[in-house]
């Protein structure tokens, strides 16, 4: 089988090639059809995360060892099984749930594998999609997708589950009687801004510094888009939701820059949820935290059974699918390194 692998952190991505395993147990082996790049990757790529204030999370100090496949948005065919795999057919196209935790701890044993403290994400611990074969530890984190497009739907495995989840934290009883702001029109905000129109929401306010990403968030259906940038940034956006502070704000990005601008447009009592990992430090007052009762929420991925209601609403065809860009497997490293240069609109996806 042949892999894109990072081989050194910031370094360009590397061909290998190994023996194609061979799945015991519960393994299930898929031949990949498409694999989303996504902004994880960039951070992984970069083999650090910056907490502001002069620290970085070092990757290779948290036990991450390379060279490393990633690709964490994957579907594809199972090929072979081992005789401990049930629930799946050869020959059927599935979307793999990458974020495998070690069912032992708390998080898992709620169903929230996503927050495993000993986690195995494909892409990240395991070898993951950017490859021609992937190997799934168990059929349970394999999701039919019956005869639809591999490459459309593989950016729902982190892309979709992650802003769903997200949405989930906001909660229907806010995004389905107020706008929210969503911070970043990239593949995330676009499929952010197609998910609340999905869960009948009443829109959103979409922020963004590239007026090419506002274009596409307002084709998108987006109530309005702001630049992020602009000095008053925040009272344009007040200004869209009708001279009034937002109820809710779904980071993207989560830079100082624009975590400070979800706090200042926030209403009493409302919700930052920051997904992005951008980094950096916050320079919140914290006594304004309390008074103004605001609700700070980490969101990161989402659990498998999110997943699996998503796809629902995905076969359910409730979802304008977001523009998805193909490109052959073996442009892996030009298509991450436009991703990183800001080139991509939508979602890129490797395919074979």
């Amino acid at each position: 089988m042949k892999c894109y692998c990072v081989m050194n952190f910031k370094e360009p991505l590397g061909l290998m090639e190994m023996e194609t395993p061979t799945p015991v147990g519960t393994q299930v082996l898929v031949q990949v059809r498409a694999a989303g790049v996504c902004h994880s990757d960039i951070h992984f790529w970069e083999g650090s995360y910056d907490l502001g204030n002069g620290r970085s999370l070092l990757l290779k100090d948290r036990g991450i060892k390379l060279p490393m496949t990633m690709g964490h948005e994957t579907a594809g065919t199972v090929v072979a099984m081992g005789p401990e795999a049930t629930g799946v057919e050869k020959g059927r196209n599935y979307l793999v749930y990458p974020w495998i935790g070690c069912r032992q701890c708390p998080a898992c044993l709620d169903g929230l594998e996503n927050h495993c403290s000993s986690p195995q994400y494909l892409g990240v611990q395991r070898p993951g999609g950017y490859a021609d074969h992937l190997l799934v530890p168990h059929p349970r984190y394999l999701i039919d997708i019956a005869d639809m497009d591999p490459a459309v739907i593989a950016p729902y495995a982190c892309s979709g589950l992650t802003t769903y989840s997200a949405l989930n934290k906001v909660g229907a009883n806010i995004y389905q009687k107020h706008p929210i702001v969503i911070m970043g029109a990239g593949g995330l905000g676009l499929m952010c801004l197609a998910l609340v129109k999905a869960l009948n929401g009443v829109g959103a306010i979409v922020v963004d510094i590239d007026p090419a990403k506002r274009q596409a968030a307002l084709e998108a259906g987006a109530l309005a888009v702001i630049d992020g940038a602009a000095p008053d940034a925040a009272q344009q956006i007040i200004a869209a939701n009708g001279g009034k502070l937002v109820q809710a704000m779904i980071d993207l990005v989560g830079a100082p820059s624009t975590t400070s601008l979800g706090f200042d447009i926030l209403i009493k009592g409302g919700k930052l949820v920051i997904v992005g990992l951008f980094g950096g430090g916050a320079s919140w007052p914290i006594a304004f935290i309390p008074m103004k009762a605001l609700q700070i929420l980490g969101s990161y991925t989402g659990s498998l059974a999110e997943l699996r209601e998503l796809l629902q609403l995905v076969k359910d065809n409730k979802i304008t699918p977001i523009p998805v860009h193909k490109h052959p497997l073996a442009e892996a490293d030009k298509v991450l390194t436009a991703l990183r240069e800001g080139k991509v609109t939508g979602r890129a996806v490797l395919t074979a």
